[in-house]
């Protein structure tokens, strides 16, 4: 009995020195575990870790995805309440400035629109039904521009590489060069005429027009020379017949890496002019030949005038290329280069001059994706007026799109580089440099003396023979300004300034344009040679030097 009152006044004494937790103390033993003893009881936390895996074994992947998003749709939901509350506590207050500047046109709108709500329902609430309206029309409108889209889609033109079909000559160099001529054979030609052609271009300089449709069979084998039936490359829609007329031989040829001639490793305007007589003298081109440049083509006709010029007998150039950072062109001249092209051309220049492999990417993009387009999109031109209905034409865009499908046949980007670099970079020389002068020796003492007691040896520098430039005045692809520039430099040009015509209207597809071309160049047609004529060309280049001598006064 004793024992008992003991234990419990123990009890009473340690629940007084210990804060209550709740917890019931039985007097059973604790379990503390000696060495050597063995319990059969399960840890205290055993239950709470199995309940907890548990549940996280039960709340599977796509339970937490869908947890997920309904957090995320929840947030968005406030952060829109949020921006809601934002715009009606300061944009659509009374006081705010859009509200005041817009609340009277919107009442007088709402008031002449008014009468529209006689046509709905009279138990509709209108500013339900037109919100429906609009939101139903904005619907349509999609759909009907989708459909236009995958429409358009459609009619895509996709390139078309043909066989090929070109004649190649081996240059020293080891590289073969792809050519085309036509006209008068070689033994009979008055006046032969060689083309380099323009960016995004080739030999074919455009597609032969093969055929016209009204013709029948009877009619096509009547052609005992079949090139008589074709329209002409070289120079787009000059027909075989005129050529014959003027006795000229026209020679056209791809550019390194273009069409179907071989790359050039390090390629210049210097190695272009070099490209150009070796071509000539491989096909048999006696004594000189004129050089046709068209738009950026005349990049290379400038180069022949340059560094072969006892090869060329004179130049026909239609709205030559002009490097557009020329440091020589006045402020006028450059501002007005400048002024008509669009900011994705300009862009592009800058590119080209800055930055030249970030234009593969914009050329994969566009000519090179495998498909057709439309020239003043792929080429990001502004035209003009009659420029715009030219390139609208079938003639036109059947000879642009075989143009294209020749110039990249190789299907690499390296020669576009090259040549857009070329266009806007350092060429090596300066148009200044053709300029016709008379350079004495006056260094040393014999030529001192000669100055004294006779006249002195003196040479001719520059190019002797002509210079013809066409130009069109409404042209805002190479624009008028760059032959201001031409003819301020080269006050010997013959210029020919064409009112309200474009880049194309003149030189393409335009018969009595090419006789007016020819008529200027060559005089009055006097046909082929005959085979007991001798050299006329050299008679020609001799006369065009006794005009350039003329023309300076000597």
């Amino acid at each position: 009995m004793q024992g008992s009152e003991e234990l419990n006044s123990w009890r009473e004494e340690l629940a007084s020195l210990v804060e209550d937790t709740g917890i019931p103390f039985t007097g059973d033993g604790i379990g503390i575990l000696t060495p050597g003893s063995t319990t059969t009881e399960p840890p205290l936390f055993e239950s709470v870790e199995t309940e907890a895996t548990s549940s996280v074994e039960s709340e599977s992947i796509k339970d937490q995805i869908n947890g997920f998003a309904k957090a995320w749709a929840e947030l968005m939901a406030e952060l829109g309440r949020g921006c809601k509350d934002v715009v009606q506590q300061t944009l659509l207050t009374e006081d705010s400035y859009i509200v005041k500047k817009t609340k009277e046109p919107l009442n007088q709108v709402t008031e002449k629109l008014r009468f529209l709500n006689e046509f709905l329902p009279e138990d509709r609430d209108p500013v339900q039904a037109w919100s429906v309206i609009f939101f139903v029309f904005i619907l349509a409108l999609a759909a009907l521009t989708e459909n236009e889209y995958y429409s358009n889609l459609q009619t895509v033109k996709k390139v078309h590489i043909h066989p090929p079909s070109a004649l190649r000559v081996l240059l020293p160099d080891g590289r073969y060069m792809a050519y085309r001529e036509v006209g008068v054979p070689a033994d009979k030609a008055r006046f032969s005429l060689v083309t380099p052609h323009g960016f995004l271009s080739s030999r074919l300089a455009g597609t032969e027009r093969i055929l016209d449709k009204t013709w029948g069979i009877r009619t096509l084998f009547s052609c005992y020379n079949l090139l008589k039936c074709f329209h002409v490359i070289g120079i787009p829609g000059v027909k075989v017949s005129l050529l014959e007329e003027y006795g000229v031989r026209l020679i056209t040829y791809d550019l390194p890496g273009f069409g179907e001639s071989d790359p050039h490793p390090n390629r210049n305007l210097s190695s272009s002019a070099l490209d150009m007589s070796y071509l000539a003298e491989a096909v048999g081109v006696k004594g000189k030949f004129w050089v046709l440049g068209y738009s950026s083509g005349s990049m290379h006709a400038w180069a022949a005038l340059k560094y072969i010029p006892n090869r060329v007998a004179g130049a026909a150039m239609f709205a030559p290329w002009i490097n557009p950072y020329e440091s020589s062109m006045s402020k006028e001249e450059r501002s007005g280069t400048w002024k008509n092209w669009t900011r994705k051309r300009k862009f592009l220049y800058y590119l080209a001059r800055r930055f030249p492999k970030f234009l593969g990417y914009l050329y994969r993009q566009t000519f090179l994706s495998g498909k057709h387009g439309q020239i003043n999109k792929w080429l990001s031109l502004s035209l003009g007026k009659k420029d715009t209905t030219l390139v609208k034409t079938s003639d036109f865009e059947e000879f642009w799109h075989r143009d294209v499908e020749e110039s990249i046949r190789q299907g690499k980007t390296k020669p576009f580089i090259e040549e857009a670099v070329i266009q806007v970079s350092n060429w090596g020389f300066s148009l200044v440099d053709l300029q016709v002068q008379r350079k004495c020796q006056r260094k040393g003492i014999f030529p001192w003396l000669q100055f004294i007691y006779g006249e002195a040896e003196c040479e001719l520098t520059g190019f002797l023979g002509p210079i013809h430039i066409w130009q069109g005045m409404d042209d805002m692809v190479v624009p008028p300004r760059m032959t201001d520039y031409v003819a301020r430099v080269l006050p010997n040009t013959f210029m020919h300034r064409l009112p309200e015509e474009g880049h194309f209207s003149y030189f393409f597809l335009c018969n009595d344009c090419h006789k007016q071309i020819f008529s200027t160049l060559f005089g009055n047609p006097q046909g082929p040679l005959d085979t007991v004529d001798v050299a006329p060309i050299k008679e020609n280049g001799d006369d065009e030097s006794t005009k350039a001598d003329s023309a300076i006064g000597i």
